[in-house]
């Protein structure tokens, strides 16, 4: 859903929140409106508010639970690290966590999923020639694949049904 719902935004600065605007003119009236919104913008002492309940309503109870063991961790660690570093290392840790967990997933897919003989789907891994120009060496290119029967393989030659 949309930050506003659907509604569009209204600007509550007025037309005294350009430079431009005010360099105009004002009246007292105005002066006196940007005055207490100036004021207003100022936040108290203890601001900002931890509601705790406003939160636990605002969240996901699957988001919470994922959540849980970071929080945790770094709730007391907290009094040490103070709030703002403890906030950036918990962020940091459940980014890098999450790339450490997709990484491991590519690789176990690759390893004992991937595409051969054996499956219809999947992912099939090729690859390319190397470009050999004259004047290289190793010109021209010569493939290590011997005979026809070494092409489109797919690994089954090296299974006990494709070995003689």
């Amino acid at each position: 859903m949309a930050q506003t719902a659907g509604v569009k935004p209204m600007a509550i600065a007025g037309r005294v929140a350009s430079e431009r605007e005010r360099c105009i003119g004002m009246t007292d009236a105005e002066r006196a409106w940007r005055k207490q919104w100036l004021k207003d913008q100022v936040l108290a002492s203890n601001e900002p508010v931890h509601v705790e309940e406003y939160w636990r309503e605002r969240t996901n109870p699957i988001r919470r639970i994922y959540r849980k063991p970071l929080d945790v961790l770094f709730t007391t660690l907290a009094p040490v690290l103070g709030q703002q570093r403890a906030a950036d290392y918990r962020y940091i840790t459940g980014k890098l966590g999450l790339i450490a967990v997709g990484v491991l997933a590519v690789h176990y897919y690759f390893k004992y999923q991937g595409n051969d003989w054996t499956k219809k789907g999947g992912w099939r891994m090729t690859r390319t020639k190397p470009m050999v120009l004259p004047g290289q060496p190793g010109f021209p290119y010569k493939s290590e694949r011997c005979k026809d029967s070494d092409y489109a393989d797919r690994g089954f030659s090296k299974s006990v049904f494709g070995s003689k």
